[in-house]
């Protein structure tokens, strides 16, 4: 039986594109022309569709509004803020709430995550049942429904401010938020975080080369009581030395409200714990099917070296399962990013709330607001994607190593 030459790869890339009626050569660069125009021009009437209605309607297009004095209040600002600042300063505000829900969120949802995760693979059964009941009910409830669940159900629900829930008469929870002491910065506040600082380097070079130590010559050593040393010994003997960093302000009830300390209020703490909680469920699996993918014969490996469970997940497994957990927990990272902008359903003042919400109301410009707000999230996107690709890179090239 005779058989037939392979044809090369061109010549049938070729076919087959003329056989789907594709264009080789000169006719080819026409088309991709022609299609080029025909966005140009799609685009073109876009902008000019857009500029006719703002004429119409009397609307002026450009970004002058935002030198405008806003005229309204924001219940959350992390910077000094006041109805008479302009919309700059709202579109700065929202900013950073924006980032300040998804920084806090991110980490909790981290945490809650992998606590799960090793519930999960734990081998006693109870910790495997609850972690797998909790996986199933939250990932599979709306997000929107549990950041409403958390701030209508339970924290409406609390008492108001003259019968708060005191915790050590310093804490006080009521349906007006969570009253904390504030601290105000003394003189040795710089010196503090100088040598907190310092303690954070000295223990994680100390824990660098205990990793080094072990998986060169097979040795663990323990180094807890000297990160301790560094993590305590020098801010106490900052504060011996310099006097306290800072002093609490205590929060005191004067009428029918608190005077002092600061109040966290109570849309944070529902859209915190709803993306927290709700993250932390896919979070929970994708590190599950990391630690999963890793050969069982490493934990028989880390147990034939004298390793705890625990230690061998810690510095054996999970090592080499993040490899797999990186890039599925960075979608994770950008999606309870973009899942912060639902704060608008119950009036947590992020960006879309003050800026493409209220200050759209109030100025018209929608184009502009939107682009700017459109382009504000995939900035915060393409900043986390980043960070997490060199993360990933450094672990692909430790594990190379």
């Amino acid at each position: 039986m005779s058989i037939a030459p392979r044809k090369p790869p061109l010549q049938f890339a070729l076919r087959l594109k003329r056989a789907l009626g594709g264009k080789t050569g000169w006719n080819g660069f026409a088309a991709q022309i022609a299609f080029a125009a025909i966005l140009a021009w799609i685009a073109y009437e876009i902008v000019a569709n857009a500029r006719t209605n703002l004429e119409t309607q009397h609307i002026a297009s450009g970004f002058g509004f935002l030198n405008y004095n806003a005229g309204f209040d924001v219940n959350q600002s992390l910077i000094a803020y006041n109805n008479s600042d302009t919309y700059w300063r709202v579109f700065f505000v929202g900013l950073l709430n924006t980032i300040l829900v998804s920084v806090i969120g991110i980490v909790f949802a981290t945490v809650i995550g992998f606590v799960v995760a090793l519930c999960r693979l734990s081998p006693n059964g109870v910790l495997s049942r609850i972690g797998g009941i909790y996986v199933e009910i939250v990932r599979n409830l709306p997000v929107l429904f549990q950041i409403l669940f958390w701030y209508l159900a339970v924290l409406a629900a609390l008492p108001a401010p003259r019968q708060s829930i005191s915790i050590f008469s310093t804490f006080f929870l009521n349906n007006r938020g969570l009253i904390v002491p504030l601290p105000v910065s003394e003189p040795g506040l710089y010196p503090f975080l100088a040598a907190l600082a310092a303690g954070i380097v000295v223990a994680l070079g100390l824990r660098h080369h205990a990793r080094r130590i072990l998986f060169q010559r097979g040795h663990m050593i323990r180094i807890w009581p000297y990160v301790l040393g560094c993590l305590v010994g020098l801010p106490l003997a900052s504060m011996l030395i310099f006097g306290w960093p800072f002093k609490l302000e205590l929060p005191q009830l004067k009428g029918f409200n608190f005077a002092g300390g600061a109040r966290i209020i109570p849309e944070f703490v529902a859209l915190t714990v709803a993306l927290s909680t709700y993250t932390g469920a896919f979070i929970a699996e994708i590190v599950r099917a990391g630690v999963m993918s890793v050969h069982k014969g490493q934990m028989e490996a880390g147990s034939s070296l004298g390793l705890s469970r625990a230690a061998t997940l810690r510095l054996i497994v999970v090592p080499q399962a993040m490899r797999v957990v990186v890039p599925p927990l960075t979608s994770q990272y950008l999606n309870l990013t973009k899942n912060s902008s639902l704060a608008v359903a119950i009036g947590y003042p992020d960006l879309v709330s003050v800026f493409a919400g209220t200050a759209v109301s109030q100025t018209g410009q929608a184009i502009e607001i939107i682009a700017m707000t459109m382009g504000v999230y995939l900035l915060l996107s393409l900043t986390t994607s980043a960070l997490m690709s060199i993360y990933g890179w450094r672990i692909n090239r430790s594990m190379a190593a």
